[in-house]
């Protein structure tokens, strides 16, 4: 697991490589990964976007971004936590993902960039 704080947001990302939406021999490697956000920041806040990068072992490199995260927009209390689950797909055995989520103080209604810290996306046999 993989945890940075910034802007008093707290990102932790859990990854599991997923062998049965895999197929190696076609060079598709699936992977989970479990985003936990935690405030602690005296006021809420409400994450708007998500701005990924996401870089694979032949260094192509591609950018996602979007609305929110799986469908949502949430708003996190301060002391408070949100969790999702989404994935990702490479055609290759090793990749990271980092990137940084944009976010709106709901008392000031200032908007800021919290960092999504790299993490790696393992074909777990590579893992040696």
């Amino acid at each position: 697991m993989v945890k940075a704080i910034s802007q008093g947001i707290q990102i932790s990302v859990e990854v599991h490589y997923q062998p049965e939406y895999s197929n190696p021999i076609l060079l598709e490697f699936m992977h989970a990964y479990k985003i936990n956000i935690l405030n602690y920041n005296s006021f809420a806040v409400q994450l708007l976007r998500r701005h990924w990068y996401i870089v694979n072992s032949s260094c192509s490199k591609k950018e996602v971004e979007g609305e929110g995260v799986i469908g949502v927009q949430p708003i996190i209390q301060p002391n408070q936590q949100y969790e999702y689950v989404s994935g990702c797909n490479l055609t290759t055995e090793i990749g990271k993902m980092y990137g940084y989520y944009t976010m709106e103080n709901l008392y000031n209604k200032s908007l800021f960039k919290v960092a999504i810290p790299p993490f790696n996306l393992v074909y777990p046999y590579k893992n040696n």
